[in-house]
């Protein structure tokens, strides 16, 4: 077996786990409160690529902790409790029917609402009922911390701020339906370029040894932000031309939303008059597939796919090129290599 794979059989036995004893614990209490952990334990168990935990179990190994401690995984499985508390929050923010191919939590519980023929709302209670279940799961990520120091709490701390500014940056650019390439590549950054790459690798540095961890971080951040920034530039390629047979998630699902991606902000600054009047219906919502394919066709005109596959490249090498072995320990350079290779290259 693999490192890569030990080490995502010990994560998920620790999210496994920590779902159980929170499900039997909380659940005894009153049967309605089962679907919480229902939920939870799909979303958390049913897929993921656990980029996160890999990128924190690194930072760990790089700064001298021993690649099999107990501490590892839990703060891996930590921190993608808290990507997964994001998930149930950005399906209500952005009404997503889908999540890996299911229905996402907030229309599930609507469903049953209306089912039931219960009082009240069906869409207030099914939005409502997944906030809480997000916030359900923000606790338990905390809860796998619990061990960290000072110095790798402060960590937590920024991560989770920063992923939450993000988001914020995120609603309010769709709102405003921003198109500037600076804003966008900030908003890029903030949510998801630190908390995926740059502050997993921050935080299990600093957590196996505050002062080897320290002085790594500088070239996590480099490192980092050039792989997290290639990361959500390629998501944003998904979610504007991806399958979503493979996805799990609407095509062209960003251009429905108005989200304010590199991608398009770049398309909007190449385009000629002709494609700047297809690409501003982008955000509408009555958009039809035919709107979406006509889309799609524009920001490749422009020649802005192009680029920002160009750019998801320069970043892939920007980050391999900032790792210095030696200052690295355990199997971490070669580890970081790869990641940055998956990352940039994914299909999903």
């Amino acid at each position: 077996m693999s490192d890569t794979a030990v080490l995502l059989t010990r994560v998920n036995a620790v999210l496994a786990e920590t779902i159980k004893v929170n499900a039997e614990r909380w659940g005894s209490l009153q049967s309605d409160l089962e679907v919480i952990f229902q939920h939870i334990e799909s979303l958390v168990l049913g897929g993921g690529k656990r980029l996160r935990p890999q990128f924190a179990h690194w930072g760990w190994v790089a700064a001298g902790g021993d690649p099999m401690s107990q501490q590892s995984p839990r703060i891996g499985a930590g921190i993608e409790l808290l990507h997964v508390a994001a998930l149930f929050h950005d399906d209500v923010i952005d009404d997503a029917a889908t999540r890996r191919g299911t229905p996402a939590t907030h229309r599930a519980l609507a469903d049953l609402h209306h089912a039931e023929q219960w009082s009240g709302e069906s869409r207030r209670h099914g939005e409502g009922s997944a906030i809480l279940i997000g916030d359900f799961t923000y606790v338990l990520s905390d809860s796998l911390m619990d061990e960290l120091s000072l110095a790798a709490r402060i960590i937590w701390h920024d991560l989770r701020m920063e992923m939450n500014i993000g988001q914020y940056l995120d609603v309010v650019g769709s709102a405003r339906r921003t198109r500037d390439e600076h804003e966008a590549e900030l908003i890029c950054r903030m949510k998801s370029a630190k908390y995926t790459v740059e502050r997993p690798l921050h935080l299990g540095a600093v957590a196996a040894n505050a002062e080897r961890g320290e002085s790594l971080m500088p070239m996590f951040s480099t490192y980092g932000l050039a792989v997290g920034d290639a990361f959500q530039m390629r998501d944003d390629i998904l979610g504007a031309f991806g399958d979503s047979a493979v996805t799990g998630k609407p095509v062209g699902g960003d251009f429905r939303e108005g989200k304010p991606t590199p991608l398009l902000a770049r398309a909007c600054a190449m385009a000629n008059s002709e494609d700047l009047v297809v690409l501003q219906k982008v955000g509408q919502t009555d958009l039809t597939d035919e709107d979406i394919s006509r889309i799609q066709q524009a920001v490749i005109r422009t020649g802005a796919l192009a680029a920002i596959e160009q750019r998801i490249t320069s970043l892939h090498d920007d980050a391999v090129r900032a790792l210095n072995r030696s200052h690295m320990q355990g199997d971490s350079y070669d580890a970081l290599v790869h990641l940055a290779d998956v990352v940039t290259q994914r299909t999903l």
